[in-house]
């Protein structure tokens, strides 16, 4: 009896051994790499490029290579999306070349903040820029397209305010909007109301609290950030099995999002809930989570209303809060494809009249610009 209790311990110890070498195996042999498309025209590659004159790495992959260059830039200023790529985007490498850019010290790009004397948002513009011009160049596009999602929609409408020559369009989602107040005002209201419905009383009293401020923990708990979740936990398991990711990468995504957020220099104006962009020349599309209390789309809405764009759509996605592309691929596949359908139209008549270049279609199957706060 006690060889056999002996055997079995010995063949559940090997068992564990096995998992756990072959979790070793997986995240530092296997993994670092994104998946062939298995096309003749496709481009799937993770490459590391000199941006800025530091390492940084981007993801690109599409189906076709002439299809529009959609640019995705990540929020944080440190918390990147290349890692949740593998769950929301296939769809969408069907109509685009799709582009993921971990910035410096974001995610992958992480190794890049010791090569760094300062961190900064007009050096992260002149990042923007650089990559760009690769983009345009290698896929010989005029334009391409960004979609910018949370505080990197701060830096998308940034970058097209000053070149808009370079981009077909701009797409935010996560947008954000308003002033500091009026973001946590929200916040609080909210907060105040899933506790009021629910009966916490000391969540409730929380809320009331004016000198406590509401965490995105907060936020997560009751839906604000992933509507149909409670905890961070849907974006923790995409993260962990992202192909492109090793574990390295992994553990560098709250590190990097923990020192670019602390190191980033605001040398731009505006800076982020302390004015506002008021005019761009590129059509504009606002994809909202009709829940998001992140970046409160309330906020972004009204300010949509102000923006001055040649063409302004919006969009809501009523089953996100401030992940739309990860909450509803879906729908947020089928919006960009009318959006950039609608902005191959608006420059195509540019195009008549003024003599300006449209951007690829996709197949379907400056100073004076800015606002002063608003208080």
């Amino acid at each position: 009896m006690k060889i056999r209790r002996r055997f079995v311990l010995l063949g559940l110890a090997a068992i564990v051994v096995l998992g756990v070498g072959t979790a070793i195996v997986e995240f530092i042999v296997l993994r670092g790499v994104t998946p062939t498309i298995d096309t003749s025209a496709s481009i799937s590659s993770l490459e590391k490029h000199e941006i800025g004159g530091v390492e940084q790495w981007i993801l690109i992959r599409g189906h076709d290579r002439s299809t529009p260059v959609v640019l995705f830039l990540h929020g944080g200023p440190g918390m990147p999306v290349m890692y949740l790529a593998h769950a929301f985007q296939r769809a969408l490498e069907h109509d685009y070349v799709v582009v993921h850019w971990d910035r410096r010290g974001a995610g992958k790009s992480f190794d890049a903040l010791p090569q760094m004397p300062t961190l900064s948002v007009s050096q992260t513009l002149e990042d923007t820029y650089e990559l760009t011009q690769i983009l345009r160049r290698r896929f010989d596009q005029q334009r391409i397209y960004i979609v910018g999602h949370s505080w990197g929609s701060y830096l998308g409408l940034l970058a097209v305010q000053r070149h808009p020559e370079y981009y077909s369009a701009f797409i935010g989602t996560g947008q954000l909007a308003g002033t500091d107040d009026q973001v946590q005002a929200l916040r609080r209201e909210f907060v105040y109301q899933a506790a009021q419905t629910t009966g916490d009383a000391a969540l409730q009293a929380q809320a009331a609290d004016q000198s406590v401020e509401i965490t995105e923990d907060d936020l997560f708990s009751l839906g604000g950030e992933l509507f149909a979740s409670r905890s961070y936990w849907p974006l923790l398991k995409a993260g962990l099995a992202a192909p492109e990711y090793t574990l390295r990468d992994v553990l560098n995504v709250k590190k990097g999002a923990d020192l670019v957020g602390r190191e980033m220099e605001y040398d731009v104006v505006p800076k982020p809930s302390d004015g506002e962009i008021r005019k761009v020349d590129v059509p504009v599309f606002f994809f909202l989570g009709r829940h998001d209390f992140n970046t409160p789309s309330r906020l972004a809405a009204q300010y949509l209303d102000r923006l001055d764009a040649p063409l302004k759509r919006l969009a809501w996605f009523e089953k996100s809060a401030h992940f739309p592309f990860f909450e509803e691929p879906n729908r947020f596949h089928r919006e960009l494809l009318q959006a950039t359908q609608a902005a191959v139209e608006y420059w195509s008549k540019e195009s008549s009249s003024k003599g300006a270049v449209p951007p690829v279609a996709a197949e379907q199957g400056a100073a004076a610009d800015v606002a002063l706060p608003r208080r």
